[in-house]
């Protein structure tokens, strides 16, 4: 994933799911209550637990 920064990732996840069936895959307050990407990506910089699902969800997709 080099080159491929977090708010990248999240915007692509955005992108293909949308924010109500994001939160159904990764389950975090971030995704389901109030949604933005500055919030989101606040919370994933400082929960390293959260950002490897999401980094995971992404790599999923891009094998697709």
């Amino acid at each position: 994933m080099h080159g491929v920064t977090l708010q990248m990732i999240l915007e692509r996840l955005v992108e293909h799911y949308g924010w109500e069936e994001l939160g159904l895959r990764v389950h975090i307050r971030c995704f389901n209550l109030d949604p933005s990407l500055k919030s989101s990506l606040v919370f994933l910089r400082r929960t390293p637990w959260a950002r490897k699902k999401v980094e995971r969800l992404y790599l999923e997709l891009s094998k697709d």
